[in-house]
Formats: structure tokens, sequence, C-alpha cells
């Protein structure tokens, strides 16, 4: 696979407003054997307003969502 494309689907998983993104790490299990993992943050695709009143789809984490870091649209 080409590095750019494995690029483009971390992209993917991230959010557009804070760049929180996977994770890696270890799962350790009772016997103590290790194999690596990933945590993946909760991104949704939403429509938000940006700018003056300009609205744009977004993937933006659900900490973001709930701070107030970004404002949804309206339908």
């Amino acid at each position: 696979m080409r590095p750019a494309a494995r690029e483009g689907s971390k992209v993917a998983r991230s959010c557009e407003v804070c760049g929180k993104g996977p994770v890696h790490g270890n799962q350790i299990s009772h016997a103590h054997n290790v194999s690596s993992r990933v945590w993946y943050p909760n991104v949704q695709r939403i429509k938000v307003v940006v700018g003056r009143g300009t609205r744009k789809r977004m993937r933006v984490c659900t900490r973001c969502m709930r701070s107030g870091a970004v404002v949804k649209a309206v339908s």
C-alpha cells in the first residue's frame, strides 16, 4: 500500500477542529499476552456553521461538539 493511501485513511478518522486522531497501544490479556490495538476518537460527520453563516460538512469529534467549539447548522 502506498504511504499516501495510508495517510488518507488516518485523516478520515481524525477531528478537523482539534486534530484528535487514532492512538496506538497494547491490549494485555489476563495471561499477559500482548497484542497491538488502536483507539479511535468518536468522529461524526456533521454540518457546521463556518465564518459568516457559511455551512460546511466537517468531521468533528463529540468532545468538540459538546464543548461548543463548533456550531451545528440547522437543516
